[in-house]
Parts: C-alpha cells; structure tokens; sequence
C-alpha cells in the first residue's frame, strides 16, 4: 500500500517519466538479458584501488574532505592535464572534485546559466543536459548531429546562436556514436565563440577511451577554448569504477568559482576515501595510458565477432560504444527491435531514439562493448542469431 499525500504537486519537469532505459532495465531482469546496454563496465577495477580505500578508511580518512577536493588530488589532475594537452590549471582555485561527472556538469550548468538563457547541445545526446538546463529557467536548444557519420554541421550551429546563447554543450568522445572531435571542430568551434560570452561546457568522460592512434582533442589542447570553457571528467569511466561516483572538473578561475558556489550547496565534498585512492593511483600515468589499448581490443573483439550478423556497425573512434543498422533486414522502429532482441533472443542494447528530444528513429541501436570478453561473445552470438521481420 502506497503513501498517499494531500499536498497538490506541480513538477519542474513534467515530461520526465519511466524512460526507454528503465524499461530496458526491467525487460532485460525479467529476461535474464545479456547486458549490451549499460555503460558501465561488468568487470572488477585494479585490485590497488580497492587496497588504497581500505588503507585510507583504516587511517581514519572517512570525514568531509576539503570542498573542492583532496589537494594531492588535484594536483595530479592538473600535471595529467598539463603533460597531456599543454593547459596547466591552479590547482587552487581551477580544479573541483565532484560527486561524480554528473554532478560536474549539474554545478556547472547550474551555476553558469541564468534564466531566459540559451544553451546549445547536440543531439543524439547524453539524457541529462537538456532536463538540466531546463531546471535553471533557461532553454535547450538541440542541433542534431548528421547521420551516419555523427559530425557537427557548423554552420547550423552559427545560425542557432542568439544573443542569448549563455552555453554550448559538447562531448567528445560521444555517447551514443563513438564519434570524436577532429582538430578542425575546435577551429570552427574557436571561431563561432571569439569575442562573445558564450561558455564551452565540454563532457570528456571518456578522454582517455580513443582509438585507432589518434589523439583526444579536447578543450585544454586549445588556448582559446580553454579560456572559456569548463571540462567535465570521470574517475569512474577511467578506472572502471562508476558505482564510486567521483569525478572532476577543470575551468579558469572566475568559471570556477560560481560552480563552487553551487557545489558547495549540492554536495560540498566528493567521497574522502575514494579520494585518497585516486590520488595515490594516480601516480603512475599507465593508469590512464593503457585505456586507449584495453578498450580498442574489446571494441575490435566485438566488431569481428558481429562480421556475419545481419547488423551494419558503424566506426567507434572512441568511447565504449558502437552503433549498428538494422535498416537492411527491418522497418520496426528502434524501441521495438531493442524489446525483441530481449525477449526473443536475450540480449540487451539501447535504442537510439532514447537519446533525441523528439524521438527521431534512425534505425540504429547502441552496444556497449565496456564488457568481459564472454560477454561480449555471448551478446555477439544472440545478435548474430536475430532474422529478419
């Protein structure tokens, strides 16, 4: 029996309800699905962190941390940054550690977007900026990516711009698509923002997750961008830990303090032992190096094992996820094909519409490939089984 409550609610986000992953999420238990769809990863992190948390808890670390972070800590983060895109932050007053990546970009949004403001995105998009936006009185304004090759059309983007353009939202490497910023985008993206107010809020959850030898080209590699913008990162996509919820996030000091003025009131301090772990962690750079390596096997393991599905997969360039078509043996939309592959063959991927505003269907579906290798050969064998309808 239900609590029931006399007060007359009235929502700030009255079109957020049970979403496509919710229901994935209960078909997929329902099922006994293999996980295709999340993007965490289904394998244990570096046995040291774990010792490293426990060491901290036993010191006695377990009390609020200092707001902005553990010192060591972001000191760390910001010699990273500096040896590996050539932008060196304060770590005094230009590096946060946040209760996760997504509270980075909560603070940030938050604390940079005023009501009556406008803030630019790209769609197919990570599920959260625009309900965000929304929270502070401020509207989304969605740009769709071009398909199939996920690029951003510029000059719709220098159309779009308004004298009310407070932010625009980038994330490279994308989720859903895989795609990566070129050196070229941050030209373009330098240009369409010298000499305005507008902020870069750029999500780089998964700057050490390219592939192919090719480099990240994030914010903190170019001057410009960097004076205006605020980079989001995740020790939990890094080290394989997403249940611990920290992540960080690096900006100019007068960007920085209003999202300190915010976190300190949503959060105050990410968690102390974890902190202490990754602070310790860090100093041995092959933490994050590796990355690149470790996920393009499982990338290319899960490509070659589809090669005889009836799927067309597209370039993953970065990430943990690659898109595939299914236009070739289907017209069902995308939502129906994900519940089919979970009832009638027990496998479990994200529909891309889920990731649009509007729903647009592509006929396109997301696999996560952040998965041990049975996995990954298991959900292969049940997508190369699917028929056509």
């Amino acid at each position: 029996m239900t609590l029931r409550t006399p007060v007359q609610t009235r929502s700030k986000l009255p079109d957020v309800g049970t979403t496509i992953f919710t229901v994935i999420g209960q078909l997929s238990a329902q099922h006994n699905a293999i996980n295709l769809s999340q993007g965490a990863p289904n394998f244990s992190c570096d046995p040291k962190l774990i010792a490293g948390v426990t060491r901290a808890m036993e010191a006695g670390h377990n009390q609020y941390a200092s707001m902005t972070g553990l010192q060591p800590l972001k000191e760390r983060i910001a010699d990273k940054i500096a040896a590996l895109y050539g932008t060196r932050y304060d770590p005094a007053s230009e590096v946060l550690v946040t209760a996760s990546a997504s509270e980075g970009l909560y603070s940030a949004i938050s604390g940079l977007v005023h009501p009556g403001d406008e803030v630019i995105y790209f769609e197919p998009s990570f599920d959260s900026y625009a309900p965000i936006v929304r929270l502070q009185g401020a509207t989304p304004v969605a740009i769709k990516l071009t398909v199939p090759d996920f690029a951003v059309n510029w000059d719709e983007v220098r159309a779009a711009i308004t004298p009310r353009t407070r932010m625009i939202v980038v994330n490279t490497p994308h989720n859903p698509s895989g795609k990566v910023f070129s050196a070229n985008d941050l030209q373009q993206l330098a240009a369409l923002t010298r000499n305005t107010d507008i902020i870069i809020l750029s999500d780089e959850v998964y700057e050490h997750v390219v592939f192919d030898g090719e480099p990240h080209h994030g914010m903190a590699t170019h001057p410009q961008l960097a004076e205006r913008s605020v980079i989001i990162s995740s020790f939990g996509k890094t080290y394989h830990v997403t249940g611990w919820r920290v992540g960080y996030c690096v900006a100019p000091a007068e960007l920085m303090d209003e999202i300190c003025k915010v976190h300190q009131f949503l959060m105050f301090s990410a968690d102390t032992p974890m902190q202490h772990a990754f602070a310790e962690h860090m100093t041995d750079p092959q933490t994050w190096l590796a990355l690149s390596a470790f996920y393009q096997r499982k990338r290319d393991l899960l490509h070659g094992l589809l090669a005889d599905s009836p799927f067309t997969l597209l370039p993953s360039a970065g990430s943990f996820f690659m898109l595939a078509d299914y236009s070739r043996f289907s017209d069902e939309r995308d939502s129906e094909l994900v519940k089919r592959l979970i009832v009638e063959y027990g496998v479990a991927t994200i529909p891309l519409s889920a990731f649009y505003a509007d729903g647009t269907d592509n006929k396109l579906i997301r696999l996560s490939f952040a998965k041990d290798e049975a996995t990954l050969r298991a959900g292969a064998q049940a997508l190369c089984r699917v028929k056509p309808r």
